[in-house]
């Protein structure tokens, strides 16, 4: 059971995370965040009546130190995913979200095996592999103009502007490893109430931090494709969390951190992204070092 809602989140986590990123190229990071936010609360509302778990403070506390983690991470993805190729940027971060865990059990007395370590210099590799700039990168959204995402043969980021694509994924790596980390240390017992906890500090953060941009108010198709996102965004998180209540954090981290596999495929077919050689080894490597580290 809780390999197969690891597996319903990596899915459901990669359709949500390539329409924020979608929408992120037209629309202010900060503005898709909030709005995935708020779409998320919908699905809160109908789970949360659900459960029988009693409400518990470390429940919210815990919850809501995943959520600092998951609504920085998520702005920082979506910043990634808008400026830099989908295919090498949702690798970069399911790898450093991944290597996080192991930190901290290292931290916490854990002592991880020879593949862990293997995965970390493979996952070096990959990221280096991965964030070279290769001119052959070029997007063909000419079946999906009305996304606005980019002109008809627009070339992908390449140089500075993939670097900083690269670096905004690991950011959200290290979030993400936050969020995935402080789920995993809230009481077992404690239902779905640390998404509570989570989805409100989220909001708080990302409105503080929006009120300080004000950015522009996204169009009716951006919002739209924003609270999807953000529907589907939630639909994870609970399926994650239910996840590792029933099973180890080393399965569930496995399958969840797969969830770059969908956009990448969604990218290439819908934007019609195409990568260099070297990069697409750095992609291959990226998640096969993300199988190693959580094995």
């Amino acid at each position: 059971m809780a390999a197969l809602l690891a597996l319903g989140a990596a899915a459901t986590w990669g359709v949500g995370d390539f329409l924020g990123g979608l929408v992120s190229r037209r629309t202010d990071e900060f503005v898709v965040t909030l709005l995935s936010q708020l779409a998320g609360l919908v699905v809160l509302a109908v789970l949360l009546p659900l459960g029988s778990a009693p409400v518990t403070a470390a429940a919210l506390a815990w919850g809501a130190l995943a959520g600092i983690g998951g609504a920085g991470g998520l702005v920082a993805y979506f910043r990634a995913l808008a400026i830099g190729p989908m295919g090498v940027t949702a690798p970069v971060a399911a790898l450093v979200g991944a290597a996080v865990p192991v930190v901290a059990g290292v931290a916490l007395g854990e002592r991880p095996g020879a593949v862990a370590w293997v995965g970390v210099v493979v996952g070096l590799a990959a990221t280096a592999l991965a964030s070279r700039p290769a001119e052959e990168v070029v997007v063909h959204p000419e079946e999906h103009a009305e996304l606005a995402v980019a002109p008809p043969g627009t070339p992908a980021p390449a140089g500075a502007d993939l670097r900083r694509g690269i670096a905004a994924a690991a950011v959200a790596g290290l979030l993400f490893g936050l969020f995935f980390v402080a789920l995993d240390r809230a009481p077992v017992d404690g239902g779905l109430w640390p998404l509570l906890g989570a989805r409100g500090a989220g909001l708080l953060l990302v409105g503080l931090l929006l009120a300080a941009r004000r950015p522009p108010r996204p169009d009716r198709r951006a919002t739209g494709t924003a609270l999807a996102s953000g529907l589907l965004d939630m639909c994870a998180n609970a399926l994650f969390l239910l996840a590792v209540q029933r099973g180890s954090l080393v399965l569930t981290g496995v399958l969840t951190s797969l969830y770059p596999v969908g956009v990448v495929l969604l990218a290439r077919a819908v934007l019609g992204e195409r990568l260099g050689r070297v990069q697409l080894v750095g992609v291959a490597l990226a998640l096969v070092a993300v199988v190693l580290i959580a094995l």
